[in-house]
């Protein structure tokens, strides 16, 4: 499930509580918790779908001695979302970083083609699901709340925000770059409570998902990418790593580009 990374420093929080991953059942998700895990942060993982696969990595995670939950919630319910961090606190004793990695990219399609429920069920993850998650991590986070300070990292894409996704993902396109203007100002408005707010924008990865797309497709998005090559989920953890811990102290606000140069 992950790689090898024996020699990596040790993940540093602000304060106690939970690092909390969204998506985190498989793919970037799945590499955060259990690499953060290594560090002794407990992880709570939020997941929609695949709770086989969120149970697994939680076994993962116990059998190295670490701790960790995973939640069945959908994002996109603000209810469902404040319930989800209320376990986290009398689980896990509250919240020190949080990472909005879920995502629903919805169906491709023309944007004359699109209907009210496609762009809904996109926006709901993409944007409402980060908004109400930061809320919740922010109030426990807050200085001025009583919190101890915290992260959070929100996953974009180079893809889509570079090209709007033209014929295919607009509706996406636009979820992610309304998920980037949250995070500035959230960056903003959070610095002086001890939050910080970073977005790690991912170009071609190599994921599941990925690789059920035509051969074709993949082939066209990788001519744009002068690397040449599908980021590993790796290296892409790594800098979501980066931004989370104390090495990254006085970073807030940055869009990092973790794509090959898309």
């Amino acid at each position: 499930m992950t790689a090898n990374h024996e020699i990596e420093p040790p993940l540093q929080l602000p304060g106690p509580g939970a690092l909390v991953i969204t998506g985190g059942s498989r793919g970037l998700g799945a590499e955060l918790a259990v690499r953060a895990a290594r560090s002794g942060v407990a992880i709570a993982i939020v997941h929609r779908e695949r709770a086989d696969r969120a149970a697994a990595v939680v076994r993962e995670i116990e059998a190295s001695g670490g701790r960790a939950i995973a939640l069945a919630a959908d994002i996109g319910d603000e209810h469902a979302v404040v319930q989800a961090f209320e376990v986290i606190d009398r689980e896990l004793g509250g919240v020190a970083g949080l990472v909005n990695n879920a995502v629903d990219a919805g169906p491709p399609m023309p944007f004359v083609e699109l209907r009210t429920g496609d762009v809904e069920r996109v926006f709901r993850t993409n944007a409402f699901g980060a908004m109400w998650c930061s809320r919740e991590a922010a109030r426990r986070m807050s200085t001025r709340l009583g919190g101890r300070g915290g992260a959070i990292v929100s996953l974009s894409s180079a893809v889509a925000v570079a090209t709007g996704a033209p014929g295919s993902w607009v509706h996406f396109a636009a979820s992610k770059a309304a998920l980037e203007t949250l995070s500035r100002g959230l960056a903003k408005e959070l610095a002086p409570e001890g939050i910080r707010v970073n977005i790690v924008r991912v170009g071609v990865m190599l994921t599941e998902t990925r690789m059920t797309q035509s051969e074709d497709y993949r082939r066209r998005l990788l001519a744009q990418v002068p690397i040449g090559r599908m980021a590993e989920v790796s290296e892409v953890a790594s800098a979501v790593l980066w931004l989370l811990s104390s090495r990254a102290s006085y970073v807030t606000g940055a869009e990092l580009d973790v794509a090959g140069a898309y």
